[in-house]
């Protein structure tokens, strides 16, 4: 079947061509987003319905993306809608604080440990952007150390190697500093240190020849496009010995991870940062971001006898609308609702799992809680390096997502699906059952991974 046809759920219907063709017109490609996936027309959307997306066409199709794991109670959470209602009808934006914020700040406060104030901006990007630079304002250093193919949104240090591949990322114990796009300046590229997750020794060699520069390591607990692994305790022990060891702060991007537990995935994992980034799930769906930690580093914001050492604003931070909105959501995220979503998790990792060993089949699965990633790969990765694909391996991965699509589920390709609280058992055996008849039916194409 191919993109141009109208009939089945892997199709781009009418509807959404006639709207790329009016995109095109105003868009340089089309669109606004580059992680926008495309088939090779993008399917536009029309509304959301709990766990479901219903496509300009018509279709439906359980939704495996949740706006890039931002959605966790799923579309249309009735919280959220009554919360932002209410709210619309009073303002949707002042000049002025509000008692939204203070409420949404007392729930992250309270709920996590280690962090003991809290700002808030209006996008994952910002609140990394700003974390590093309080970083820089508490140490007096300029250089960061980051995850070899970890995203961490769109600020030029942490966008150093966040794509490089086996053409240049340089040798195994020496990652090399790679340019995300052209014409970044070189004088980036010397303050940043690439490291490799889960290379203890790799670690211990580059912060130690690079200490006195460093003011921060900045560490998603579980990189996603980095391949979504797990990290190993050594590694998370290394870490912060060795960064107390040369007074080099520790900022743990949650921004996606959050989602992983109750008091999020540091304390899931063990780690203790000085920093955290939040945003997506803490939004309830609308624009947020925020900076977190220890009131010792957050003080270098702290404007109450002048100019701080870092100003931070924004027209938009803190706006009521994403403050009711992510409280309503925080506040639904209880022990129960982690405990679906870690039992459901839980449940569909093994089914896929299942299903690879039932079909002989060279794939692997990680992931944790509410996030999955499936692998074309018989091994499970164990870094960014490892977890890249081969030009066979990606093709595969392509028809999987085309598969998914025609059976009316929208996995992501290439990064974190995720779960959301109004899915089922139903929902996650569907999943389960595409995936088995593709490794069963389709063996045309998943032969190319062995070659």
């Amino acid at each position: 079947m191919t993109a141009t046809t109208t009939e089945g759920h892997n199709s781009v219907g009418s509807a959404s061509r006639e709207a790329f063709k009016r995109a095109q017109r105003v868009f340089i490609d089309g669109t606004t987003r580059v992680t926008i996936e495309r088939d090779p027309i993008p399917r536009y959307m029309d509304k959301g319905e709990g766990a479901y997306l219903v496509d300009v066409d018509g279709r439906r199709f359980l939704d495996l993306n949740g706006n890039f794991t931002t959605l966790i109670h799923g579309h249309r959470f009735l919280p959220v809608i009554e919360a932002v209602t209410r709210q619309l009808q009073s303002g949707s934006c002042f000049a002025n604080p509000t008692l939204a914020e203070i409420d949404l700040a007392e729930l992250i406060c309270g709920r996590v440990p280690g962090v003991e104030t809290i700002r808030f901006v209006n996008t994952g990007s910002e609140a990394v952007m700003f974390a590093i630079k309080a970083a820089r304002a508490f140490t007096g250093r300029p250089a960061i150390a980051k995850i070899e193919g970890a995203y961490h949104g769109a600020y030029d240090w942490v966008e150093v190697s966040q794509a490089s591949t086996p053409d240049n990322w340089g040798q195994e114990d020496a990652p090399a500093r790679v340019s995300y796009y052209h014409g970044m300046p070189a004088s980036v590229l010397r303050e940043v240190v690439p490291l490799r997750f889960n290379d203890v020794a790799l670690l211990e060699k580059q912060i130690t020849a690079h200490a006195a520069d460093l003011a921060a390591i900045v560490l998603d607990p579980m990189p996603s496009r980095a391949g979504l692994i797990a990290p190993i305790p050594e590694f998370v022990t290394a870490v912060q010995r060795i960064a107390k060891k040369h007074g080099v702060l520790i900022i743990a991007d949650e921004v996606l991870s959050f989602r992983q537990g109750y008091e999020g995935a540091s304390a899931r994992y063990g780690l203790s940062p000085d920093l955290f980034t939040f945003g997506k799930i803490i939004g309830g769906g609308l624009p947020v971001g925020a900076i977190a930690g220890s009131r010792a580093v957050m003080s270098v914001f702290d404007a109450s006898g002048g100019r701080p050492l870092l100003p931070q604003g924004g027209t938009f931070s803190a706006n009521p609308l994403s403050m009711v909105a992510g409280l309503a959501s925080m506040t639904a995220l209880d022990g129960d609702a982690f405990a679906h979503l870690e039992q459901l998790g839980d449940r569909l990792r093994g089914q896929l799992a299942a299903a690879i060993a039932r079909n002989r089949a060279p794939f692997s699965v990680s992931g944790a809680a509410s996030l999955l990633r499936i692998h074309p790969k018989a091994v499970l990765p164990r870094d960014f390096r490892e977890a890249t694909p081969t030009t066979a391996q990606a093709h595969v991965m392509k028809e999987l997502s085309l598969a998914f699509a025609e059976s009316g589920i929208i996995l992501p390709n290439g990064a974190a699906a995720c779960l959301s609280t109004p899915m089922t058992t139903e929902d996650t055996d569907h999943v389960a059952s595409v995936f088995d008849d593709f490794l069963a039916k389709r063996s045309d194409i998943i032969e190319s991974l062995a070659v």
